[in-house]
């Protein structure tokens, strides 16, 4: 990039097309438009067209202008495709003849990059097969479905795969187009555009902290009453053993049928609603992290960093932070109000609260939990 810096900026052009959501349109033009060297001159020129060179609408009550056809779309370095929103039965595995001719005129080497579930978009082109690529969490089944070729990974913010780039959902196109700041020209030109824009530099973790996983409703499922029962005990050590006779099986047809009716043993289940569990004590309350390990069952705050870091790749302080609003300071009082009375000094002798006896182990090997 160091020559094309001296000669003139990177060209990036913007796929504007029908339907196009208004805030992923606008993200490439963000980060790379604020972008510039060290003299103050920019690093990027970023342009915007359409298929056809006319107004787009977009999946607000608003339409566009772009000032660009397609044909602009050969003279670019990279090419940013953002997501849009399609129309009943409309089909995201095809492209249209317009679009196709529109990839089609990209010189070779030209970088692309799709971003939230502009994804289809390359795959539907060819462009993603034998690759690892990502989409937005909530397509990634379905994605992955219709194009089978293509690796997908739904617990990353992006994938980087050379020439051609993924970004997971919506904000995750901030993520990429900051990484690839900092590929062409490093973290510091990078984090004065994440300083400019007041966002992250770099954020921990991926989306697999975002996806929503609620715990199926019980069935008629012959394991189901179990999984209830364990539910309200996740602060106990639970053995396999004693899940078995609550199901009033031997442990062998236990865990057969458990496997076959939730998918995972009855220890990775465990484990995985006591991350669950741990998540929304984590949102919800203030308690230490100490305390949300023991009543989310992993005993310790290094067994829970462990399984967390492991589930979400974010450690519990982490999360927290991403997902626990920091508290609003306490209006200050009314003059003339009456100050609030001090906690009273504990009383000389007065013997101290003892803590809570940790949960003992009986039976057989606990399942599920940190040392079992």
């Amino acid at each position: 990039m160091a020559a094309a810096r001296a000669s003139a900026p990177h060209r990036v052009v913007v796929l504007a097309l029908d339907g196009v959501y208004p805030f992923e349109m606008t993200i490439p033009v963000r980060i790379f438009g604020t972008a510039v060297g060290p003299d103050g001159s920019p690093l990027y020129e970023v342009l915007t067209c359409s298929l056809d060179g006319g107004p787009v609408r977009t999946s607000a009550d608003f339409s566009v202008t772009v000032p660009h056809a397609a044909d602009v779309l050969a003279t670019a370095g990279t090419v940013v495709i953002p997501p849009y929103a399609c129309g009943p039965g409309a089909v995201r595995t095809r492209l249209t003849a317009p679009l196709a001719d529109a990839l089609a005129s990209l010189r070779p080497g030209t970088r692309t990059v799709s971003i939230c579930t502009a994804s289809y978009v390359l795959a539907a082109a060819g462009l993603l097969d034998g690759r690892r690529a990502t989409t937005h969490w909530n397509d990634a089944d379905a994605f992955q479905r219709a194009f089978p070729r293509v690796t997908v990974d739904p617990g990353v913010l992006f994938v980087d795969d050379g020439d051609v780039l993924t970004a997971a959902g919506v904000a995750a196109g901030v993520d990429l187009c900051l990484h690839l700041v900092r590929r062409d020209h490093g973290s510091e030109a990078a984090n004065r555009v994440a300083r400019l824009c007041v966002v992250a530099p770099w954020r921990e973790g991926g989306q697999a902290q975002f996806i929503e996983r609620p715990v199926p409703p019980p069935a008629a499922a012959s394991t189901s009453a179990t999984r209830a029962w364990a539910m309200e005990r996740l602060d106990r050590p639970l053995t396999l053993a004693e899940l078995a006779a609550h199901a009033r099986m031997s442990v062998r047809t236990f865990s057969r049928r458990f496997r076959a009716e939730a998918g995972a043993t009855p220890g990775q289940w465990l484990t995985q609603q006591r991350v669950h569990h741990a998540r929304r004590l984590l949102e919800t309350t203030d308690l230490p992290v100490d305390a949300v390990a023991n009543r989310a069952g992993f005993g310790t705050a290094a067994s829970l960093r462990q399984h967390l870091t492991a589930a979400l790749g974010v450690s519990p302080t982490a999360y927290r932070h991403t997902f626990r609003p920091a508290p609003h300071p306490e209006p200050a009082p009314m003059a003339g109000a009456a100050a609030p009375h001090p906690e009273p000094a504990p009383v000389a002798g007065a013997a101290a609260p003892q803590p809570e006896p940790a949960p003992v182990r009986t039976g057989s090997r606990s399942v599920g939990r940190a040392g079992a």
